[in-house]
């Protein structure tokens, strides 16, 4: 069976929009596209190869795949990312999206109007990891659908107040186990979280 990971970048308040550049996203307003730059450093390098050393297929929403589908193939081969871009534009996209006639970068597949049930099929099957980038609509209704294995997470010592948040109010109840946790240098937490299990209670003797 395949695993569902949920990567991304995180400010402290919950927020993943637009974490690349201030264009990539400016939806609603938002103001501060570029926020994880400021950032970067080598452990925040490293952590991004290690998080794509291993198969994976993605999984993304419709609006991440039109930013990643009008960036990744055009980047150069003398280009920093041109691994990562090779990497991305060779890997099978799995997308949420009502527009599936429009889906023209290569190994781009639609998850059809069933988008939950399609990927309940897909992770029964043998294959890579289903890995997500961004797309934060369509993880909260993972998140909902209590359909996330893994989460990977990088957050980033900022407030941004507003813009597209990780989770939404709707997510299943459910206990993470803390895998692995790294600091960089600039403050990111790097942070690895397996599904565990039912949230559990207790009382501190205050009732």
């Amino acid at each position: 069976m395949r695993k569902l990971i949920v990567a991304a970048f995180v400010s402290l308040d919950g927020v993943l929009q637009g974490p690349g550049g201030p264009q990539e996203d400016t939806s609603e307003g938002f103001a501060y596209g570029g926020w994880t730059v400021p950032f970067a450093d080598p452990v925040f390098g490293a952590s991004i190869d290690a998080l794509f050393a291993q198969p994976f297929d993605l999984l993304l929403g419709r609006h991440t795949y039109d930013i990643f589908a009008a960036h990744w193939p055009r980047v150069r081969a003398d280009d920093n990312d041109a691994h990562l871009a090779k990497l991305f534009n060779g890997v099978t996209k799995h997308v949420a999206t009502h527009r599936p006639e429009s889906l023209d970068w290569q190994n781009s597949r639609a998850l059809g109007d069933d988008v939950i049930g399609a990927l309940r099929t897909l992770k029964a099957q043998d294959g890579p990891d289903l890995l997500t980038q961004g797309s934060g609509a369509l993880v909260q209704q993972l998140l909902a659908t209590d359909l996330v294995d893994t989460l990977q997470l990088m957050t980033f010592p900022v407030l941004l107040g507003a813009g597209k948040r990780l989770f939404g109010t709707d997510a299943q109840a459910v206990t993470f186990s803390l895998q692995t946790s790294v600091v960089s240098p600039t403050g990111i937490v790097v942070s690895r979280y397996t599904r565990a299990g039912a949230v559990e209670t207790g009382s501190f003797g205050l009732d």
